[in-house]
């Protein structure tokens, strides 16, 4: 006799079939989400954005250069040109001064501003004595008592020393200044030097006997410079006997004083 399958046996042979359905329904599916693209990304945009970003990068650099260039202060170096003119006098003694046409000398020199001066535009300055020429007395240049100078007699300018301060805003002018001087009669007298050591100044130089007032340096650069010294004895009796040594000296020198940015 045949045995009738219970209804919980017809179930669970349902339950089964169900989920094998399933179980080949899900596996014969495409899966979409696992899928990956066969073509490569265009590079192009990334390559137009890193150039732009060269671009920028290169006009900020050059932006920055062109600032910094505008920022650089003004060079505080300066090259001097000092040139003398005529109008000049010598005196020494009790003497009528020498009239002095010292046109032609020439001269070149360095400066620097003074840090941390009272003074706005201060100038430390210091000229090249082997460039520093002034031309000597001699008839052609010179006159006493308005004739010249006998053609025989000679005075040469040996400058040793020449430096100090200029202000360039007030015009005032202070030079220390050196030289020896030397008397020649031909080629049949030569005396030994006079030294002489002054400070000419665009002020006002005094001495005992002798005095004189100098002129600042205007915009165009002429001044006007003078210095009272004292000249000592020297190892001659005629020099000093016709000198009267020791005695004063004052000279009044014209003069044109440049300047120029050093490089």
């Amino acid at each position: 006799m045949s045995r009738i399958p219970s209804s919980s046996s017809f179930t669970s042979l349902n339950s089964k079939q169900t989920t094998h359905q399933m179980w080949c329904k899900i596996n014969s599916s495409n899966p979409v989400l696992c899928k990956f693209p066969t073509k490569k990304p265009k590079l192009g945009p990334k390559s137009i954005t890193f150039s732009s970003s060269s671009n920028n990068k290169k006009q900020e650099f050059i932006s920055s250069t062109a600032v910094t260039q505008v920022q650089v202060p003004e060079s505080n170096a300066y090259n001097l040109k000092f040139k003398t003119l005529g109008g000049c006098k010598l005196g020494i003694s009790r003497y009528p001064d020498f009239e002095y046409d010292a046109e032609g000398g020439i001269g070149t020199g360095s400066g620097t501003k003074v840090p941390d001066s009272e003074l706005n535009d201060e100038i430390s300055v210091s000229f090249d004595i082997k460039s520093l020429y002034i031309p000597p007395l001699t008839s052609a240049t010179t006159k006493f008592l308005g004739l010249p100078l006998p053609p025989f007699l000679k005075i040469d300018i040996v400058p040793e020393f020449f430096q100090g301060s200029i202000d360039r805003e007030s015009g005032k002018v202070d030079l220390e200044f050196m030289a020896k001087f030397w008397f020649s009669v031909g080629s049949i007298y030569r005396a030994p030097p006079l030294l002489v050591k002054t400070v000419l100044t665009s002020e006002e130089s005094n001495g005992t006997i002798r005095s004189g007032r100098g002129k600042r340096l205007d915009k165009e650069g002429n001044c006007s410079l003078v210095g009272v010294a004292t000249v000592d004895p020297i190892d001659d009796f005629l020099m000093n006997t016709f000198l009267g040594l020791p005695t004063e000296c004052l000279a009044n020198l014209n003069a044109v004083i440049s300047f120029s940015n050093s490089s």
